[in-house]
């Protein structure tokens, strides 16, 4: 039978009592742990968010009642108890924060029962994740999860006390906007009152935080949510956090020098992190040629090398082909690798497939300094010698190739990198290794949409130094833009925006918009850019995924207090679900069949 805690008051949490409050009485409340009876005296462990305390009953202490009740209690039942402190009567637990002390009970009220939970309620849990999903309410009572959300809520105290000291201003923008399709889907909300038309789920505050700009507030920030109907992966979900900052009369390095500061005061205040600042910067051409990636993991070496002009005359095709198609042929040093077994080259050969190569050559320098390899018949042992040198090759070392289109053999080598470097371990979790990288393409092309599209988003200021190839070699101009990288992770992104009217006109008709489609579009904006807008800059950080490679996280779930799993549905409360039909009818909308064949398909 629940009670009630009428006349009790929380004086303490479990884990805010040492030794320094031996002798005083104390009132607790929490879940039961666990408890063992040893007859005559009653072990149990209450825990809350700050961790365990022991309790220990005996009848001439607390009385026949409060004993009987003590007696009852099992896992997950919810209790409040009153009690002297005491120095622990058994040895001390030294995996406990109150290791040295006990509360020796006078009062227990049993606040709440509890059925027996599906899965055991402690760290480090072997529970299939669907499971700890399906009931997330027991699963955040886990120590380790809530140790994270903690951490959570103590980063974001923190990054809103330093931009407040940094001068920003945090205002929040809308939720219901108006779709502006470039990117990634749209979550679509039907209006009642408007039928037929919709509003979007903002995938960025972007727009809004220009119009501050535009509208004098000089340096904007919020903790934002945001929306992207797309696929999900470990770093993904449909609904994530943001933190949003943007600056008035700011250009790259004011942006970088001011998120440089946020990172080394939330590191240091969360984790303990020295962050060495300034922070190393590279180029987007840099990265791609060393590391095959825009968002470089350096905690490790195995980098990429060119070696397009020592092949270039050889005899084997693959190489020569590629060249000749004007691709290029790069490889990676996996040290000491060259014992690897050829069924697990094999697998390395299938992944490079799965990401768009061909195939992968691969020379192998045994420990005599003789090779074995794919190709070595095809080449002459100078243009071997040549090759080895140029990759830094040493006898037990593995050498792998990928020989095609530039984008293809970054893929394949950056991703391969990444793998060996995972099977070698080493991607050291303890490590923190922050990169900038700068000067990224401002434009790709769209295969789909036969034109191109913007890397980030349209907004994006060209390099001064190439606005004049926007009409001549638009795959050519570099942007304002930057990323800050963490392990590997692209911790956020962001941009110096453009805001003199002829180019952002510019920029418009190379993505291949009409001045009616932009007016439809952004017009908003454009309108207000007509009235005096000052140069602005800004970036946006994904928290969740910073929360997740801080706290050593597999994935941003762990981070999320309740997250969508895979096919973004949520497995606590079954949404997405079926609506009734009045709802329907007041929005307008009927539901139809998909046709069999559409079904199949």
């Amino acid at each position: 039978m629940a009670e009630s805690m009428k006349g009790l008051h929380r004086t303490h949490r479990c884990t805010e009592l040492s030794t320094a409050n031996i002798g005083e009485t104390v009132t607790v409340m929490g879940w039961v742990q666990k408890s063992r009876n040893k007859g005559g005296i009653i072990f149990t462990d209450l825990r809350d968010r700050s961790g365990i305390l022991q309790l220990i009953f005996e009848e001439s202490d607390c009385g026949t009642e409060n004993f009987k009740k003590a007696e009852q209690l099992r896992s997950e039942f919810v209790a409040a108890a009153v009690g002297k402190v005491e120095a622990r009567s058994g040895a001390v637990n030294k995996n406990l924060a109150t290791g040295a002390i006990e509360i020796r009970v006078k009062e227990l009220r049993i606040l709440s029962e509890a059925q027996t939970p599906p899965f055991p309620i402690e760290a480090d849990s072997r529970t299939k994740e669907e499971i700890r999903l399906k009931y997330r309410f027991l699963d955040l009572r886990r120590p380790d999860i809530q140790s994270k959300l903690m951490l959570r809520s103590r980063v974001a105290t923190k990054v809103r006390a330093v931009l407040a000291e940094e001068g920003f201003l945090e205002i929040e923008t809308p939720i219901l906007i108006k779709s502006t399709p470039e990117g990634a889907r749209d979550y679509l909300v039907p209006s009642r009152v408007h039928q037929g038309k919709f509003y979007a789920l903002p995938q960025s505050p972007q727009l809004f935080k220009q119009l501050l700009m535009c509208s004098g507030y000089d340096r904007y920030f919020q903790i934002a949510k945001c929306f992207r109907d797309e696929d999900l992966r470990a770093d993904r979900q449909p609904e994530f956090t943001q933190i949003d900052m943007e600056m008035s009369f700011a250009d790259v390095d004011d942006v970088i020098e001011v998120n440089e500061r946020l990172l080394r005061k939330i590191f240091k205040d969360a984790i303990g992190l020295d962050i060495e600042l300034p922070i190393p910067r590279i180029t987007w051409q840099e990265a791609m040629d060393r590391f095959g990636s825009d968002k470089p993991d350096t905690r490790f070496g195995m980098e990429l090398k060119n070696v397009s002009e020592i092949v270039r005359d050889c005899g084997f095709g693959v190489f020569t082909g590629a060249l000749e198609n004007g691709g290029s042929v790069r490889g990676i040093n996996a040290e000491g690798q060259g014992h690897m077994p050829r069924k697990k080259i094999d697998a390395l050969v299938e992944l490079a497939k799965g990401f768009g190569a061909k195939g992968l050559a691969y020379l192998a320098i045994n420990e005599d300094g003789g090779c074995k390899s794919s190709f070595a018949k095809f080449m002459t042992e100078e243009q071997i010698k040549k090759l080895v040198e140029a990759m830094e090759g040493k006898p037990g070392d593995l050498l792998l190739f990928a020989a095609d289109k530039n984008q293809v053999v970054w893929d394949v080598l950056g991703n391969l990198r990444l793998e060996i470097a995972r099977s070698l371990g080493l991607l050291d979790k303890n490590q923190f290794r922050f990169l900038w990288v700068t000067e990224f393409p401002l434009l790709e092309w769209s295969e789909e949409q036969n034109r191109f599209a913007a890397m980030h988003h349209p907004f994006t200021m060209p390099m001064e130094e190439d606005l004049d190839k926007l009409d001549t070699d638009p795959g050519a101009v570099r942007a304002k833009a930057y990323d800050i990288v963490l392990n590997g992770t692209e911790l956020g992104g962001g941009s110096v925006r453009i805001f003199q009217a002829d180019v952002q006109e510019k920029m418009f008709e190379v993505l291949g918009f009409t001045k009616e489609q932009a007016q439809e579009r952004f017009g908003f904006l454009l309108d207000a850019f007509q009235y005096g807008v000052p140069p602005h800059a800004g970036l946006a950080y994904g928290f969740d995924r910073l929360m997740m490679l801080m706290t050593g996280a597999d994935s941003i779930r762990e981070v999320i207090a309740f997250p969508k799993v895979k096919d973004a549905s949520d497995l606590l409360t079954s949404a997405p679900d079926i609506v009734d039909d009045i709802q329907l009818e007041e929005l307008g909308i009927e539901i139809r069949a998909a046709k069999v064949e559409d079904a199949e398909e």
